[in-house]
């Protein structure tokens, strides 16, 4: 018989392993609190690569690297299936006062990933307040570094779900689950129940609260990231641009995106305008005529934090038939289609092809936090 999969969360790694358990052949209900993809979904930039990858611990590069080969093939299935654009572009990025430019190229060499010293003709003049010129300098530039317009991609792969079968319920927040050890039989609303053969949890920054009869997942709590937005004439920029925490994503349309703040408070989701003023100051170092535009947005939202950005892709500790999928940190974006597919193996007892033991529910519980990045 076909399996009932119920994923609580429709962001980004919800829809993800709905679309992956979709394709196996699995039936799939959504439950989204809000509006799919309106939490850190729609939020974040949508690099698709760690921003200063050789600085990560290796489960965080294992899962990003396998994402960023598989992305391109994921993205044009789901622009096929849903007949939306998700803006995928392989853009390049610029990586500026790089600690140990050598160490960080010899750590790209060894895992693949292209990155040179030279830069591309058109960021030479890009401003004269910038170590651009020369031939060393601490920089580093990844020219196979692509991105993602994520509100389009929630989008067309919410799309895709659909129309693959799946079933989005939205603003339908869980509260509890009804259970019979080892397995949950249910999960509970407000106004209904809904049954499944089995549960995914992807309930990012909200992860680490907890249901009434399910315990938490461990480790995960809410970072909030503010980011602005300008508009700008197509091509004044054409890579994605990045220097100390600050990093500047062009769009093809003339939007430009900059971010992030990494503030560890709570739930809250307001921004402020010290942090908005501090971006801005900081991204007309890069392009000095920001310096006389005004944002055509402010926003803020909230990762699913995580100790040293290692998310938690495993069985739940309390129950057989509940899985879970959750703290991503900055990269939910970036390893959604290794994430949802080292998932969906677990879940039919598949030999997955990454090791899943950096992932597991009591690796996380071994972890330390420590907000650095």
């Amino acid at each position: 018989m076909t399996t009932h999969t119920l994923v609580v969360g429709g962001g980004v790694s919800g829809l993800s392993v709905a679309w992956a358990l979709l394709q196996r052949g699995h039936r799939v209900t959504v439950l989204e609190r809000g509006q799919a993809g309106d939490e850190s979904s729609w939020a974040g930039g949508g690099i698709l690569s760690p921003l200063l990858p050789w600085e990560y611990a290796e489960p965080v590069s294992a899962l990003a690297l396998r994402s960023m080969a598989a992305y391109p093939g994921w993205v044009a299935a789901i622009e096929a299936a849903s007949g939306l654009d998700a803006e995928y572009w392989r853009c390049g990025m610029l990586a500026l006062e790089v600690a140990m430019p050598e160490q960080a190229l010899a750590w790209c060499a060894a895992h693949a990933m292209a990155a040179k010293r030279e830069l591309p003709a058109g960021l030479r003049t890009l401003s004269p307040t910038l170590p651009l010129q020369g031939e060393g300098g601490n920089r580093v530039w990844l020219p196979g570094v692509a991105q993602v317009r994520n509100p389009r991609l929630v989008t067309a792969l919410r799309t895709a779900v659909e129309r693959l079968g799946g079933v989005i319920r939205e603003h339908c927040p869980v509260i509890g689950v009804l259970a019979q050890s080892p397995r949950v039989t249910a999960v509970q609303t407000a106004a209904e129940s809904f049954a499944a053969d089995s549960i995914v949890l992807a309930t990012g920054a909200w992860s680490g609260l907890g249901l009434a009869g399910l315990a938490a997942m461990p480790q995960i709590r809410p970072i909030r990231g503010q980011m602005l937005l300008f508009k700008l004439k197509p091509g004044v920029l054409d890579t994605i641009l990045y220097r100390n925490g600050l990093y500047l994503i062009p769009r093809r349309d003339g939007h430009l995106l900059v971010g992030s703040t990494l503030e560890d408070a709570g739930f809250d989701k307001t921004t402020d305008d010290a942090a908005g003023r501090r971006l801005h100051e900081d991204a007309a170092e890069f392009l000095p005529q920001l310096s006389r535009l005004r944002p055509v947005q402010h926003w803020a939202g909230l990762r699913p934090g995580s100790p040293d950005n290692i998310p938690v892709i495993d069985r739940h500790t309390d129950f057989d038939n509940v899985f879970v999928d959750t703290g991503h940190f900055r990269y939910g974006v970036t390893m959604a289609p290794a994430s949802a597919e080292l998932l969906a193996d677990l879940m039919e007892g598949k030999a997955p092809v990454l090791d899943p033991a950096p992932y597991r529910w009591q690796a996380a519980l071994q972890r330390n936090w420590a907000l650095e990045r």
